[in-house]
C-alpha cells in the first residue's frame, strides 16, 4: 500500500505588482571611451544609438545594485517583505562564484528566510526569471516572488575591445510578482542554441587568470553574428510569445526588448510591424546595455515617462550569450 504524498497547488494566474530600478553612480559619455578603442562619439551613436552609459563606483557591487532595485519593487508593490518566499537574481556579474546574490538580496530586504538562488541567462535573464516565478507560485512553491536582473560588467570591460565592452553599462531592475485573479504573465517562450556559444562571452576561464596563461577575463562578442542572430530569429521568437499569449501584435500597449543596440530595436519593431500605437521602451540611450538588467530598467523607466499605459500589454524579449532567449507577455502593473 503507497501512501500518498500531498502536493500544494497556487493561484491560477499571476501578474507583476511592481518595479525597481537602480543604476550605477557615473554617466559615462562617448568621448570619455573612444581613445582606446581608436573611435568617435559620431561612430557610437551612428552604430549603437548610445549617447551616456551608467557606472557604478568602484565600491558598489552587483549585489549593492540589486538589493536598491529590490527594495524599491518591494516598496511599491505594498507586499510586507517578510511574506516574499522567493528571490530570484539573474546576473553574470557576482563578484564571487557563491554564495548567491540573491541570497545576500533576500536578507537585505527583509525577505530572509525566503527561497532564493541566482540564474544565468545573461540577457535573457529577467525573462527566464519572470518565468520561474510565474510557475513557482502556480504550483504552489512560493507565494510572492522578487525577480531582480543585476550587473556590474564595469568589471569585465576591456577599454580597448571594439566589439563589445563601448556598449555596457551597470544597473539592476526588478519585479514583484505574485497572485492574480487574471492572466497577467503569459505563456513564455524560451529557448537555447549552445552551437552559437563562442558568438558573446568571456575570452578567458578564472582558471586561465590564476595560472597567469591569460589576462582578467572580459566579454567579447561577434557583432555581425549576434546582430543577424537577434533581428532575425529573435523576431520568430517575438511572434511565439505573441501568439501563446492568445493576442495580436496590434493589442500591445509596449514592447521592450532586450536594450543592446538601438538598431537591432529598430529593425526588431520593423520586422514585427507593430503600428504607431505601441510604445517601444529604449533606456540605452542613457544606460547602455545593462544584460539581465535591461527589461527591467526599461519598463520602469517606460512606465515613469508613461503613466497611462499602466494595465496595458506588453511584449518583453530578451536575448544573449548562451546563446540564449525568453520572451512573454505580460500587463503591466
Amino acid at each position: 500500500m503507497s501512501i500518498a504524498i500531498t502536493q500544494p497547488t497556487g493561484p491560477a494566474h499571476t501578474r507583476i505588482y511592481a518595479y525597481g530600478a537602480a543604476r550605477g553612480e557615473n554617466a559615462v559619455p562617448n568621448d570619455d571611451i573612444v581613445g582606446p578603442i581608436n573611435s568617435s562619439d559620431e561612430w557610437i551613436r551612428q552604430r549603437t544609438g548610445i549617447v551616456t552609459r551608467v557606472r557604478a563606483n568602484a565600491e558598489t557591487s552587483a549585489i549593492d545594485l540589486a538589493a536598491a532595485a529590490a527594495a524599491e519593487a518591494v516598496s511599491r508593490s505594498g507586499i510586507a517583505p517578510e511574506k516574499i518566499d522567493a528571490v530570484i537574481v539573474a546576473t553574470i556579474s557576482n563578484p564571487k562564484q557563491t554564495p548567491s546574490v540573491s541570497a545576500i538580496v533576500a536578507d537585505r530586504i527583509g525577505a530572509n528566510p525566503a527561497a532564493a538562488y541566482d540564474i544565468n541567462a545573461a540577457c535573457a535573464g529577467f525573462a527566464y526569471g519572470v518565468a520561474q516565478a510565474d510557475a513557482l507560485i502556480r504550483a504552489g512553491a512560493a507565494h510572492y516572488a522578487v525577480v531582480v536582473g543585476a550587473e556590474k560588467l564595469s568589471d569585465v570591460i576591456d577599454p580597448t575591445d571594439r566589439s563589445i565592452s563601448f556598449l555596457l553599462g551597470d544597473g539592476a531592475g526588478a519585479a514583484v510578482v505574485g497572485p492574480s485573479d487574471i492572466a497577467g504573465i503569459g505563456p513564455t517562450v524560451w529557448g537555447s542554441d549552445g552551437s552559437k556559444s563562442d558568438a558573446v562571452g568571456m575570452n578567458h576561464t578564472l582558471v586561465e587568470f590564476r595560472d597567469g596563461l591569460a589576462p582578467w577575463p572580459t566579454l567579447r562578442q561577434e557583432g555581425p553574428t549576434v546582430f543577424r542572430w537577434a533581428v532575425w530569429e529573435m523576431v520568430k521568437v517575438a511572434r511565439q510569445a505573441i501568439e501563446a499569449a492568445g493576442i495580436e501584435a496590434s493589442d500591445l500597449a509596449a514592447f521592450v526588448p532586450h536594450q543592446a543596440n538601438m538598431r537591432i530595436i529598430d529593425e526588431f519593431a520593423k520586422q514585427l510591424g507593430l503600428p504607431d500605437t505601441v510604445i517601444i521602451g529604449r533606456d540605452i540611450e542613457t544606460t547602455g546595455n545593462t544584460s539581465a538588467a535591461s527589461i527591467p530598467l526599461a519598463t520602469h523607466r517606460l512606465l515613469e515617462e508613461h503613466p497611462e499605459l499602466s494595465g496595458g500589454l506588453a511584449l518583453q524579449i530578451g536575448f544573449g550569450a548562451g546563446l540564449v532567449f525568453g520572451a512573454q507577455v505580460i500587463v503591466l502593473p
